[in-house]
Formats: structure tokens, C-alpha cells, sequence
């Protein structure tokens, strides 16, 4: 896109620094990665869609030009223990980062998840999503940075509709459920909640302080509740009574029964996403390799101009 440059950034390794930043007018935005090392080039920003450690919030969130939801930032300290020292916004607000007004968006993909947008001085509509589960609040854009979690179009496991018919029959047997501490674990409380149970749920130490602190109205929760409903670590599963087990996940390496749960959108959503936004260029962003690529190689053969992070030519230090 005229006027807008992603850039990668090399490490004090030698090696290349996760994610990238982008280049626009005299700014620098960097988005989900590590911070920059004190003699290297210094991005405007550091936007951070959400807490999970693939998108590297725990480096940045130490940088007074980290940009990041109430929620993720809490999240954040929730998890590492830190302090978050950026700068701060409710899900839907705009925050002005050096005279750029950048509009937030919801994802749904964990409390407080986010996609950034914003206009250059040229007119160009960037719109960098992060992770989706919800792409309905996303605006058309000229410039889209979209994930890729599931971007693979010849692979059966990319194709997927989420179990919650499953969920609710291992629900009413009352069953426990192994999920992340974060993302998982709140998704799976609200299901259980949404589905007409308002008894206590029991959770494990990390779980139950994220529930609490990042949900608005999750109902009554304990600690690990022997003879009730559970929502614990996959790691704790074992330690909680009873044999009806359940972990919720997409993956197939598990010994426990699985329910499908997704907090992300299969191929088909991304493809609805795309037409959604209507993009004129895209840049495929995480995670980086094949699956990036992959995506990017078929919107091609759709027609639309697109490329991937591996194929990011400009560096910095």
C-alpha cells in the first residue's frame, strides 16, 4: 500500500524480532511484538491486541508507548506479575498516539481483545485485527494486517464449527472442563452461564483471579468445587474429583475427551471476514510460516493483492 511499509526488526541475536511494525507518514507502530532494544529505532507505539504470550504483551507492556485495552493491561499484570506502564482504553474508545487518532474495535476473542485502525496523512485506511472471533465491529479498510491462526485452505482441521451442543450435554451431565487460564477459561464461563447454570463454579487459583477481575458478571465462583461444576488449567484437570472430563480444544493429542471450542474464526470466517472489510491490499501476520503464507498465497488466486510476514523485505535494528 503506497504510503504504508511493514518492517521487520533484527535482534540483539542476529535473528529476527517476532511480528513487525509499520512504517506510515514519520510514524512507527509497532504491533505485538517485543520491545526494541534502547539503541534500536523506537516505534511511536506498541500496540498489543490482547494478553497471550504469543503476542508478546509481557516485553512490551514495560514501555510507556505500549498501547493496550483496560482489560489486556490487567491481564497482563495478572499473569507476569508486572506492572503494565502504557497507556490505557475501553474496547470501542479512540486513543491519539502523537497526533494519530487510532479507533479501537472489539474481536471477541478474549476479554478486552482489540483491532486497531486508523487513517495516514494520504487518506489510507490501515486496520490491523489481531485475533478474531468476532469480525462484525471491523470497518472497511485500504490496508488490512489480519491473522492467520486458521488460513490454511487445504487443510481438514482449518474447517471447523464450534460444539456447543456438545458443550451443553457435558454441561448437564456436570461435568469439569479444562481450559486456558486466560481466553478459555472466561469464553467457558460465560457459555456455562449463557446455557442457564447459576451455581458456583469452581476454578483454579490463575483462572478464578482472571474470571474475577475481567469479567463483568461471571456469577458465583469458588476454588475447586469437588462435587460441582469446574473450570481448571488442562494441567489441574487431573486433580479435580470425578471421572467426567473434558478438555476444550481443537487439538487431538490429548488423554482426555475433547470438546471443540475455538476462540478464533475457521478458514470459511476469515474468508467471510475479508469480504466483510473489503480490503485492498492485506498483509498476513500471525503466526508466522506457512500458515501466513499459505492464506496469503490463496487471497492471490482470489484476487486480491496480498503477502505474508515471511515475505517482508525491509529491516531495521
Amino acid at each position: 500500500m503506497e504510503g504504508v511499509e511493514p518492517i521487520r526488526r533484527i535482534n540483539s541475536r542476529g535473528g529476527r524480532a517476532p511480528h513487525f511494525s509499520l512504517q506510515f507518514d514519520s510514524h512507527l507502530f509497532s504491533v505485538d511484538t517485543s520491545r526494541s532494544p534502547k539503541a534500536g529505532v523506537q516505534p511511536d507505539a506498541y500496540l498489543i491486541t490482547h494478553a497471550h504470550s504469543d503476542h508478546h504483551g509481557k516485553s512490551a507492556m514495560l514501555s510507556p508507548a505500549a498501547v493496550a485495552s483496560v482489560e489486556t493491561a490487567r491481564a497482563l499484570e495478572i499473569r507476569y506479575q508486572r506492572e503494565y506502564r502504557g497507556r490505557t482504553f475501553e474496547v470501542g474508545e479512540s486513543i491519539v498516539v502523537n497526533d494519530v487518532e487510532i479507533r479501537t474495535h472489539p474481536t471477541g476473542h478474549t476479554v478486552g481483545s482489540a483491532a486497531f485502525s486508523w487513517q495516514t496523512e494520504t487518506g489510507s485506511r490501515v486496520l490491523v485485527t489481531g485475533d478474531v472471533k468476532d469480525y462484525s465491529a471491523l470497518p472497511h479498510c485500504d490496508y488490512l494486517v489480519m491473522e492467520a491462526n486458521y488460513g490454511d485452505p487445504w487443510d481438514p482441521s482449518c474447517i471447523f464449527e464450534d460444539d456447543l451442543a456438545g458443550f451443553f450435554e457435558a454441561l448437564e451431565s456436570g461435568a469439569s472442563f479444562g481450559a486456558y487460564a486466560f481466553g478459555k477459561a472466561q469464553r467457558a464461563v460465560a457459555l456455562i452461564r449463557a446455557m442457564g447454570y447459576d451455581g458456583e463454579i469452581g476454578m483454579d487459583e490463575q483462572s478464578l483471579v482472571l474470571t474475577q477481575e475481567l469479567m463483568k458478571e461471571p456469577g458465583p465462583l469458588t476454588k475447586v468445587n469437588g462435587s460441582g461444576i469446574n473450570v481448571v488449567t488442562p494441567w489441574n484437570l487431573a486433580q479435580v474429583p470425578g471421572r467426567n472430563k473434558y478438555f476444550l480444544t481443537g487439538r487431538r493429542d490429548t488423554s482426555y475427551p475433547t470438546i471443540r471450542l475455538s476462540d478464533h474464526l475457521d478458514f470459511r470466517g476469515l474468508m467471510r471476514m475479508v469480504e466483510h472489510i473489503q480490503p485492498k491490499e492485506l498483509l498476513a501476520y500471525h503466526p508466522e510460516g506457512e500458515r501466513s503464507s499459505l492464506l496469503a498465497h490463496h487471497l492471490q488466486q482470489c484476487g486480491l493483492e496480498a503477502s505474508s510476514l515471511d515475505l517482508i523485505e525491509r529491516f531495521v535494528h
